[in-house]
């Protein structure tokens, strides 16, 4: 059958698609791994197929590379290598040379090996196809300058080969040494444990110890495999370095086998000739077996990089409608991702980490109301400025008034510190902002200028509105300074201030006892404490209003001590020179120990959004932060005791500073409030908003005003590498899809093979017939009994069997083809090839298919 011959040269052809590109390692491609301990006679084996000497020999590690050896049978005899394409090797002394200058090429001149594979073909009229693999052999000990693992080195390359599901394993162990100590039925058993992939092969039968022979293992009686074994004998160092002929060796080889009382019942199931049949027509079978999934496989492969391809395929790298299509496309992708990341999609969310716009919604509403209240101003010093002020607004008179003039200029002076916080949020924006343009041109890395040219454009247009945003905001500021709202409805007026002031701390007090609502839960380290006992250590942290709790886990039942928020504050604490994490500390305003003997209780966690989070929970709670005058201003205020102590004991003074008091309370909620509120609207219109339109309607006027298209859309080089791997792989695969697809429609479509299959069948079948039965080793290897009960025809045997084998050899080609006639033969060669299919051929034409079946298996015996 054509078809099923064209089945190994098409693996071949496969094998070059990928080798070409690269890409061999990751497909699994049909093949046959040589592998076997060191000096086991592996490249003999091959060389013995092809019938010429041509692989490096020698003691030691001689195989340094993988050699994927592909056989083709042709009419002429060369070779050729992958890398040095085109060129034709007649003389296989030069193959040899070839061989080890590229292992040299890539392994150095010393003992190392490579995983990258050699790849060489063999035309011969004395090959069957095939596709093997020879690896280096297994080694225990390093030699020479070896790297001390030399051994899981190769191990691993081994592995590599073996452990894929489609390659076939011929394990070669020699006769003579104990074959349980097999390095490479060691290696079959961890991959195959069925032993569904491996093919035993034991030579230098030749060397065995006088008395001893492998006749329980060939029989496959002793270590029995589902495919049985095969004995080869190799050429000896001597025979090698004699230039004794492979021609000549193969006939010894088949004189020892006859001649050989252990081994002369099964001589014609021994032998390179018959090895050479048997892989071929097992690693036939397999590929046929292996093709649907190998498609399967391919195509998924083929549709994953179409979408991609499909970009790159008619792309000219100098056309000009191209670059300006790019240009397009490239600004579009960028307005779209960067309106995607500050107004959110359903589609491409983060989920590692905040992405722009969430970002910039937590400085609106986490950062910025928590500078915000770092303003917060402290009472002493407040109620200080309050009294100074209303009595220098009194200057040498008594006031029997409280003046409004203090309350105006108190608030005005505290309206002016929030410009610090709003400038700060929107610096903070800018930074955000800026970093989103960053994270969406990472997708132009194909086009570094374009890419450059971007940032540049946008990042300075978000400059240019910065200063437009803070003049803004700046505004604002003096807006609320211009006009005092006293007539606001949330402000509480000089009337009720007194009043009000004492209900609400009433209310606040009672408020309090009702709800003790849970504000904030999570792991924190205690850093200060614990040092001593090994390190610091984790807690389960609870802020409620009322305290903050901590126990041992986040199951909440062994509490380890309760704090009340009274009287606490926030301050920073700078990070230790060993510690990555971020440290906090609360301490008591009233100078006494927090916890047991601590002044301060340091809480760490593990980034500084986590700490930003927190200090925000502990806001809603009450705990503000340390501002920064805090320490001057409470030893000034130990200098001007005196002061204060004199006119706290004046009642009137007293009564008019807490009315004030109040009503800046009330007024400055006021602002903040309103603040609060104005802030991230006026960042989004002048910031945020204006630049999601300028990158929409004026980006690419920009980019077309700063300079030449051409080198803007310039490719980086890794893009054109990637693209031209792309199109190798992608035409790679179409080939091989091309190639697997005519084998299929030539072997379906085939009912009348070729005559000639007929007389190669019947050679065929008996390996085939005796490795049908694959669930029972032993019984399939009763048949040799049947041989020794015609002596007769054992005679003449040796004459014949060369020409057969090469008869064998040249089956496939055509000229051997004329030959046999009879047509009616037409399906069955498909049912000896894999019995276990037979029965659908069978009913077609009962007549002459089953007579012809019993019989196939007594021509190998009669020769």
């Amino acid at each position: 059958n054509r078809g099923m011959e064209a089945l190994i040269p098409l693996v071949n052809r496969l094998q070059d698609a990928f080798a070409a590109i690269g890409q061999n390692a990751n497909l699994d491609l049909p093949q046959i791994a040589v592998v076997g301990g060191q000096s086991a006679g592996k490249s003999s084996v091959l060389e013995n197929f092809v019938g010429r000497d041509f692989l490096p020999r020698g003691s030691g590690i001689v195989t340094r590379r993988p050699l994927v050896l592909q056989l083709v049978n042709a009419s002429t005899e060369y070779g050729e290598f992958l890398h040095c394409k085109g060129k034709k090797f007649t003389d296989f002394e030069e193959v040899r040379l070839e061989i080890e200058a590229e292992t040299d090429r890539v392994t150095g001149s010393n003992k190392g090996i490579s995983p990258v594979p050699i790849n060489l073909r063999v035309y011969s009229p004395h090959v069957l196809n095939l596709t093997l693999v020879d690896l280096p052999g297994m080694t225990k000990v390093p030699v020479g300058d070896q790297p001390p693992d030399i051994e899981f080195q190769i191990r691993d390359m081994l592995m590599q080969f073996v452990t894929k599901e489609n390659c076939l394993i011929l394990a070669v162990s020699p006769a003579n040494s104990d074959l349980a100590n097999s390095d490479a039925l060691k290696i079959a058993k961890e991959v195959d444990p069925q032993g569904q992939r491996t093919i035993g092969v034991i030579t230098k039968l030749d060397l065995m110890d006088e008395g001893t022979d492998a006749r329980d293992v060939l029989e496959n009686k002793l270590l029995p495999l589902r495919r049985g074994y095969i004995g080869v004998v190799n050429r000896s160092q001597k025979d090698i370095d004699g230039k004794k002929d492979i021609q000549a060796a193969l006939a010894a080889e088949r004189k020892f086998f006859l001649s050989h009382p252990a081994y002369r019942h099964m001589a014609d199931r021994m032998g390179t000739p018959y090895l050479q049949k048997v892989l071929n027509q097992q690693l036939t079978n397999h590929i046929r077996d292996t093709l649907p999934g190998l498609r399967n496989k391919l195509q998924s492969q083929l549709l994953s990089i179409e979408k991609e391809v499909e970009e790159y395929k008619n792309f000219r790298p100098d056309d000009p409608a191209r670059k300006t299509k790019a240009l397009l496309q490239m600004v579009q992708q960028f307005a779209v991702d960067f309106e995607k990341r500050i107004e959110g999609s359903g589609d491409q969310i983060d989920t590692y980490e905040l992405s722009g716009g969430a970002r910039i919604n937590r400085i609106f509403h986490e950062r910025f109301p928590f500078e915000l209240v770092k303003m917060e101003f402290d009472e002493k010093e407040l109620r200080r400025e309050i009294s100074y002020a209303i009595k220098n607004i009194h200057e040498v008179r008594t006031g029997l008034f409280t003046p409004d003039m203090a309350f105006e200029t108190i608030v005005k002076k505290q309206v002016k510190k929030i410009k610090e916080p709003c400038l700060k949020c929107v610096d903070m924006v800018i930074s955000e902002l800026i970093n989103t343009v960053r994270q969406c041109t990472k997708k132009l890395s194909q086009y570094p200028h374009l890419r450059e040219e971007m940032e540049r454009i946008v990042t300075t247009h978000i400059r240019e509105r910065e200063g437009r945003t803070k003049d803004q905001v700046m505004l604002l500021i003096d807006i609320e300074l211009a006009y005092m709202n006293t007539n606001h409805e949330d402000f509480i007026g000089f009337a009720n201030a007194q009043q009000r002031s004492s209900q609400m701390s009433k209310k606040k007090a009672a408020g309090n006892q009702d709800e003790i609502l849970v504000i904030r839960k999570g792991w924190l380290t205690i850093n200060n404490i614990g040092i001593m006992k090994g390190g610091s250590k984790e807690y389960w942290f609870v802020l409620t209003a009322e305290n903050l709790s901590w126990y041992k886990d986040d199951e909440e039942k062994e509490k380890k001590y309760m704090l009340p928020v009274d009287n606490l504050k926030l301050r920073d604490v700078e990070k230790g020179f060993m510690s990555s994490k971020h440290i906090f500390a609360l301490f008591n305003t009233e100078q006494r120990n927090v916890y047991k003997d601590y002044r301060q209780l340091e809480l760490a966690c593990e980034t500084q959004e986590e700490v930003d989070s927190w200090k925000a929970s502990f806001l809603r709670a009450g705990v503000y932060p340390e501002r920064v005058g805090d320490k001057d201003k409470a030893s000034e205020a130990e200098e001007n005791g005196s002061d204060s102590f004199m006119h706290s004991m004046d009642p009137q003074l007293e009564r008019q500073v807490e009315t004030i008091r109040n009503l800046v309370d009330s007024y400055m909620a006021i602002v903040n409030k309103t603040i609060r509120d104005l802030m991230p609207k006026t960042i989004m219109h002048l910031m945020i908003n204006n630049t999601k339109d300028f990158i929409h309607s004026e980006l690419l006027a920009n980019l077309y005003s700063c300079g030449d298209q051409n080198t803007l859309m310039e490719e980086s080089a890794e893009q054109a590498q990637r693209r031209d791997e792309m199109l190798r792989m992608y035409h790679a695969l179409k080939e091989a899809l091309n190639i697997i697809g005519d084998i299929n429609t030539s072997t379906i479509s085939t009912p009348m093979p070729p005559p000639v299959d007929d007389s190669w069948l019947q050679v065929q079948s008996v390996p085939s017939g005796r490795r049908s039965p694959t669930s029972s080793p032993t019984p399939q290897r009763r048949a040799p009994a049947v041989p020794p009960a015609r002596p007769g025809s054992r005679g003449p045997a040796p004459g014949p069997p060369p020409a057969g084998g090469s008869t064998l050899g040249g089956a496939p080609p055509v000229p051997s083809r004329p030959g046999a006639s009879p047509d009616p033969f037409g399906p069955p060669p498909q049912v000896p090839s894999r019995p276990n299919r037979a029965p659908p051929g069978v009913p077609s034409r009962p007549g002459k298919a089953s007579p012809s079946r019993p019989e196939s298996p007594k021509p190998p015996f009669d020769m």
